[in-house]
């Protein structure tokens, strides 16, 4: 590789007398002032989402569309019935006795009962007595 070296004052091109008398004349304060704008707005974030789901049904579509079925094989379905078996049936309708005893439940055969306590509570006499012993 060579090393590039800056060109010569002789080796660089030659500029019109005409375009050089008017460079040197030029007066900046003549030109008018312009403010600038950008005119090219990049897209929201939700524009390229937009764009790219367009992008992906477009090419699932031309997929659909190029879809050679003539590549398919043919094939026979086999449907195989599996029938429960003796304790599958029982547990079944052990769990259907007891739903329809359930939904046929009637509480007016229920009886009243009193809730009767088994271990009271000692009554402040008797806690009494014990605070003494």
């Amino acid at each position: 590789m060579a090393d590039l070296e800056a060109p010569k004052v002789e080796d660089l091109p030659k500029v019109d007398a005409s375009l050089k008398s008017e460079l040197e004349s030029f007066k900046p304060s003549l030109m008018k002032s312009v403010s600038t704008s950008e005119k090219i707005v990049l897209p929201s974030a939700e524009d390229v989402a937009v764009e790219k789901t367009q992008q992906a049904q477009q090419a699932a579509m031309k997929f659909v569309e190029e879809f050679d079925p003539s590549n398919l094989k043919h094939t026979k379905t086999q449907e195989k019935i599996v029938l429960p078996d003796k304790e599958v049936i029982e547990s079944e309708k052990e769990q259907q006795k007891m739903r329809q005893s359930i939904e046929s439940f009637d509480p007016k055969n229920m009886k009243h009962v009193e809730t009767q306590e088994k271990n009271p509570l000692p009554t402040k006499e008797v806690i009494d007595q014990e605070k003494q012993v």
